[in-house]
Parts: structure tokens; C-alpha cells; sequence
């Protein structure tokens, strides 16, 4: 069996502690910023984001999941949800805009800055966050880095953090409420996702076929993992679907910009760019 199966599972104290105790950081910070603008910050938004951090705290205790210890459904079912359940809560939780809320003017105007950058625009282009998000899985599954990975515990951590960071860039440009300067129009998100829910979908395919050679595993459990990625994916990427049409309106004759909004001492959790 590869060592892809065994990978981190039996993970020390601190590798366990650690990420609990930053997300632990993470959303006590938005539960503070939150309750210094509850009358604008929306309730089902820290809810959300709430949920996001608990998904990320119950991916990170091996102990937690339905899977034997050294089993390859339990590492695919880790990576659902660190890559795409957590991050579209947290995004959806528009953690951003709630930031930009918490500061000084003068400091949004610089966030407004800093976000209609190049370095910005080229990190969160709809090519480089889809190269990202599935080409991370492709490279993941596809090929033998899965085995210098596994050999490597630092390495299987930054590989959790890409996974976690690519899925909140890819919500955030689908769906997410906060600012994106340079974020496309409805239809070319909507194709965007359509082409993340296909990359997916051949990715499991074949994964279940046993043709991409990524994972030396027993069959029930790369079959199993397969069929995870495939309904587990679509369930994702369905929800930032319901998110995207959901939360859409049509532009408005002067009504303002997101990044207007954010530099604003108005500007509300709930304002972003649609």
C-alpha cells in the first residue's frame, strides 16, 4: 500500500493542536469584530463562517473521521472538506468586508489599493484560481507527488493549507459577498464553476477506473474515495451555485462599487460585489 493511505493520519499532538488552536484564533476574532458591528453584520453570516471554522476543526482530528485510521476514503473525505466545504462557508461569511468595517478609513483606502493591484488581479484571475483548485487535485492524485508528500510532514501540511486557500480564492470569486475588483459577471462565473464541476467529475471518474496511478491503494477504498470526490464535489460547488444566483442582482444606474462601499465608514458586512 502506498504510504498516500497512511498519510498524517497518525499525525503528532502539535499537528493536531496547532491548527485547532488557529482556527480557534480565527473565529474568535470574527465573533469579536462581529459583536462591534452587530447592528450591520448579519447573523446567518457569522453562522456560516462559524460553521467553516468547525468543519476545518473536525477535518483536523484524525480521530473524528467514519474511516480507519490508515484508510484513503478518510484522506479523501479530509480533503473535501478542507479544499471546498470550510471555504465556501468561510468566503460566504465575508470575513473581508467585516475586516474593512473594524478599521480605519484610511487603512480601507489602502486595503481598496492593495486589492485593484496587479499582484491581486493575477493571483484571483479566473485561469489562475482554476488552475489552482483543480490542477492542486490533478497533481495530488494524478501523479507520484502524492508520494513525496506522504514522506514529508511539512509538506502534507502546505499541501492542506493550498488546498484551503485555492477553495476560499474559488468561492470567493464565484459567490463570496466581499470585494473583488476584478471579479467577472454572473454568466462567466457561472461557466467557471461548470468547468470546475467537469474537472471534478473526469477527476473521480477516472480515479475510480483506476487509471490515473496517483494512489497505490486498495480498490474498495479508492473506489470509495472516488465516489466522495464525485458527489461530495458536486454538493459544493452546487451550494456556490444557489450562493451566486441567490445573492445576484442586476446593476443599478449609480449605484456604487464594491470597493467605493469598502472604503466607506457605511460599508456593511453584507455589501459586496455581485
Amino acid at each position: 500500500m502506498n504510504g498516500l493511505a497512511h498519510e498524517a493520519h497518525g499525525t503528532s499532538t502539535a499537528a493536531v493542536v496547532l491548527p485547532l488552536l488557529a482556527t480557534a484564533i480565527v473565529a474568535g476574532g470574527y465573533v469579536a469584530l462581529a459583536a462591534r458591528q452587530r447592528e450591520q453584520a448579519p447573523r446567518w453570516r457569522t453562522a456560516l463562517f462559524l460553521t467553516g471554522c468547525a468543519v476545518l476543526a473536525v477535518a483536523a482530528v484524525p480521530g473524528l473521521s467514519p474511516y480507519p485510521e490508515a484508510d484513503f476514503r478518510g484522506h479523501m473525505l479530509q480533503h473535501l472538506l478542507i479544499g471546498m466545504v470550510a471555504p465556501t462557508c468561510l468566503a460566504l461569511g465575508a470575513p473581508m468586508t467585516l475586516v474593512l468595517r473594524n478599521i480605519p478609513v484610511r487603512r480601507r483606502r489602502l486595503a481598496a489599493v492593495i486589492l485593484r493591484g496587479r499582484a491581486v488581479h493575477v493571483l484571483t484571475h479566473p485561469v489562475t484560481v482554476l488552475a489552482l483548485t483543480v490542477g492542486g487535485l490533478v497533481a495530488l492524485y494524478a501523479t507520484p507527488l502524492a508520494g513525496l508528500v506522504d514522506a514529508r510532514p511539512a509538506a502534507h501540511h502546505l499541501v492542506h493549507l493550498h488546498f484551503l486557500v485555492s477553495g476560499y480564492l474559488f468561492a470567493w470569486l464565484v459567490a463570496g459577498p466581499d470585494p473583488a475588483p476584478h471579479r467577472p459577471g454572473v454568466p462567466a462565473r457561472l461557466v467557471l464553476l461548470g468547468i470546475a464541476v467537469t474537472a471534478h467529475s473526469t477527476l473521480s471518474q477516472l480515479m475510480y477506473a483506476g487509471v490515473l496511478g496517483g494512489a497505490d491503494v486498495p480498490a474498495v477504498q479508492l473506489r470509495g474515495a472516488a465516489v466522495l470526490m464525485y458527489y461530495g464535489g458536486d454538493i459544493a460547488e452546487l451550494a456556490l451555485a444557489v450562493a451566486l444566483v441567490g445573492a445576484w442582482r442586476p446593476a443599478r444606474p449609480g449605484r456604487r462599487g464594491p470597493l467605493a462601499s469598502a472604503v466607506s465608514p457605511a460599508t456593511s458586512v453584507g455589501e459586496g460585489t455581485r
